[in-house]
């Protein structure tokens, strides 16, 4: 089995990167035999761990990191971004967490891909 990491840098809202990078994630995690994939949010990426932000589409952005999840795609939050963005105590999506940097640099050794947006 294949191990992707993606990590997304582009705001949630700001442009179409961070919906192509969860788009790209969820085709990837509807194959059969599906590769393990790791999501690790930086920068104003980190936004989109929270809740209960209504796009122009409605709830979409809330809603595939919800599915991902669901199909135990691993999602975390930079902690230093995070902080910096004042979201350390915020509640964030069910299943997605705050998440280090060595934890990134871990994930980063271990995957057969990175991708970033």
């Amino acid at each position: 089995m294949q191990n992707i990491l993606i990590i997304i840098n582009a705001a949630p809202y700001g442009s179409e990167r961070c919906l192509s990078a969860l788009r790209l994630a969820t085709a990837l995690a509807g194959n059969d035999g599906q590769p393990a994939i790791r999501i690790f949010l930086m920068s104003d990426a980190t936004v989109l761990g929270l809740p209960n932000q209504i796009d122009g589409a409605g709830n979409g952005l809330q809603g595939m990191v919800e599915g991902l999840v669901a199909q135990g795609v691993d999602i975390r939050l930079c902690r230093t971004c995070a902080l910096a963005r004042g979201l350390g105590e915020l509640p964030l999506i069910a299943g997605t967490s705050i998440g280090t940097l060595v934890e990134l640099a871990e994930a980063t050794l271990v995957a057969d891909k990175v991708i970033t947006f």
